[in-house]
Order: structure tokens, then sequence, then C-alpha cells
């Protein structure tokens, strides 16, 4: 797959990346849920260098670990 079609597998939306927050609000996808203590539930967002980037270590690591990897599912445990 290339750049445009794994960005094409997110929904995208005006927020602020948890790598870049100097770059303000951007486009970005979901990529995880955290349950700080005292403020229930945050969506973690980041922007589309981090959307590809992350892709780029999962697939990396499925690679060495012999599992199947299949990009779009970024916040998901990767199946062994």
């Amino acid at each position: 797959m290339d750049r445009q079609e794994i960005l094409d597998l997110y929904e995208w939306q005006p927020g602020v990346c948890f790598r870049h927050p100097a770059k303000g609000t951007v486009a970005t996808a979901v990529v995880g849920t955290i349950h700080p203590r005292e403020a229930g539930e945050r969506d973690v967002h980041a922007c589309e260098e981090c959307v590809l980037t992350m892709e780029d270590i999962r697939r990396e690591e499925a690679g060495r670990s012999g599992g199947g990897y299949e990009p779009g599912h970024l916040g998901e445990v990767l199946q062994e």
C-alpha cells in the first residue's frame, strides 16, 4: 500500500497531535484511548506523519515476529 492508501484507512478530523502539539490544530486520526485517573477517557490523536511512522513500526514488528500485519488498526493489539 502506498502512503495515501494507508491514510485513507483512517477517519480524519481537526485536532492536536500527541507527539507534535506545537503544530497546533492539524488533521488527526484517533490512534488510541487513554484513561487518566481523574479525567475519564480521552482519545489520542496523531497527525499524518505520526500515523505513517506508527504503521511502519507495526509492519516491522509483525515481520520480525512472523505475525500478520494489516494497516488501519493503530491502537489495537497485534495478533500473534
